[in-house]
């Protein structure tokens, strides 16, 4: 019986891990990489290692980070389409100067004039025209076109509320590959402190071992144990140099670029800010949720802008110029004034679809807007548990090193007086490297829920650092 549970429990981690792998594949594969997680590089390498402080990685990331310049970027295309939708209201003015030699046929005008005794020339010219004109049209009075312009003003300001917002989402990008750094720093530093551990022991033992006061068994357990950490120095190491890429990526570092970090960010307590107050806040200031608003604003007013297309508009076109033959010296002036009522009878089936499409276009920011509503309510909850779950474990790891360190400290007085074999030392270093990794994994879960509720209050990019307890 234990023999197939042990079967069943072994086949189902191996289907875990597969379909961990098919999903990674599929994802990296038919997706395309956040902009967030990319950036314009920006310099050249100094070729020596320069620091790096939480201040001026997100300073950097706001600056070169491809998701911020892309939302900066739209931005600027909501200010160009509001600016479209203004042109139809304003006045435009434009003039020309030109001169032509003319030659008229008269005949094929229409005028075939005969007179008994007089010879009409059906050929007039050719003569010189010289006309200097300004010409002013004004769309005087149009619903649609102010409603239309109402419309972009809202998407424009939905616009740069979505820029806000992704700035926030950079912050949160830049600090968490931060942390991460921060985090496999910590767990080199942990893991080589545990390889010079298990080097002590092992030449202890070797040592032992030719004064055969321990068996070869024991010898070869201290050896499994050194080359054991030291693998997991290796790979740690390699993990820290990938993710200080990642960072480098973030932020738009020069390629190759050396750097160190300078801020730590330790265990700092998170206080003055409560469950209600958060969700409050989030409502009121999240720049997404107000993005959301302004969009539904948006689509209301392009919904009466398709209504407003039956309605009459009025405009007027006006120029005024110097026209003479052969040139100006002759010249006289002329103008024309007109103003034009338009009233739309009959326009088939076009303002119809036009409110159909506006319509569905309103009911579907309205629904988004209600569901980001409820969103943000999950987000800042999650990031108030998550931050109360990881303080605690961050406290019950900080107690399970110094039990870890008392076991392994009374594992080595038992072996060095051959109570016990060096079995009980090599699980109590397994121990202790499993509780620091423990502490490091919460530490940094820690950090990671003060940044996250930072971002789902609309705070990060202003109170980033003050959450984090850095400078």
């Amino acid at each position: 019986m234990i023999g197939n549970q042990r079967a069943r429990h072994l086949l189902f981690s191996i289907s875990a891990l597969l379909a961990f792998l098919f999903v990674t594949f599929r994802s990296s594969a038919g997706q395309t990489r956040s902009p967030f997680l990319g950036s314009v590089p920006t310099g050249q390498a100094t070729g020596t290692t320069i620091e790096l402080s939480l201040k001026e990685t997100f300073a950097r990331a706001l600056k070169y980070n491809l998701g911020a310049i892309e939302s900066g970027q739209n931005t600027r295309a909501a200010h160009a389409a509001r600016l479209r939708s203004l042109n139809a209201l304003l006045p435009n003015l434009s003039a020309r100067i030109s001169g032509a030699l003319e030659q008229i046929n008269l005949r094929a005008q229409g005028f075939n004039l005969n007179f008994p005794g007089v010879r009409i020339p059906t050929l007039v010219g050719p003569f010189g025209v010289a006309d200097a004109r300004a010409y002013l049209s004004q769309e005087i009075f149009s619903w649609s076109d102010i409603q239309n312009l109402k419309s972009a003003s809202e998407s424009e300001r939905a616009s740069e509320y979505s820029y806000k917002s992704d700035r926030d989402l950079v912050v949160f990008t830049a600090a968490n590959a931060y942390l991460l750094v921060i985090s496999d720093m910590a767990t080199v530093d942990s893991v080589g402190a545990q390889v010079k551990s298990a080097q002590t022991l092992y030449q202890n033992d070797l040592d032992l071992n030719k004064e055969g006061l321990i068996a070869s068994i024991d010898l070869l357990r201290a050896r499994v144990e050194l080359q054991t950490q030291q693998q997991r120095l290796i790979a740690a190491r390699n993990q820290l140099a990938i993710d200080k890429l990642s960072l480098a990526r973030v932020i738009g570092l020069p390629n190759g670029q050396e750097f160190q970090l300078t801020d730590s960010v330790p265990y700092a307590a998170l206080a003055g800010i409560t469950l209600e107050q958060g969700l409050n806040q989030a409502h009121s200031t999240r720049p997404d949720f107000l993005s959301a608003k302004a969009q539904v604003q948006s689509a209301e007013l392009a919904r009466q802008t398709a209504s407003a297309e039956n309605y009459p508009t009025l405009s007027t076109a006006t120029n005024y110029g110097d026209i003479g033959s052969p040139n100006f010296g002759a010249s006289h002036g002329t103008f024309s004034l007109a103003v034009t009522l338009n009233i739309p009878v009959f326009q088939g089936s076009r303002v119809r679809a036009d409110k159909l499409q506006a319509d569905a276009a309103l009911r579907q920011r309205s629904a988004e807007l209600a569901d980001l509503g409820g969103r943000i309510d999950e987000q800042v909850r999650t990031a108030f548990f998550n931050l109360q779950s990881s303080s605690e474990l961050v406290k019950v790891s900080e107690s399970n090193i110094d039990l870890a360190n008392q076991t392994l400290a009374q594992a080595q007085d038992r072996f060095r007086a051959g109570i016990a074999d060096n079995l009980e030392v090599v699980q109590a270093q397994e121990t202790v490297a499993s509780a620091n990794q423990s502490y490091i994994a919460s530490l940094y879960a820690f950090n990671l829920a003060k940044i996250s509720l930072a971002q789902a209050i609309g705070v990060a990019e202003q109170s980033a650092l003050q959450y984090l307890g850095a400078r």
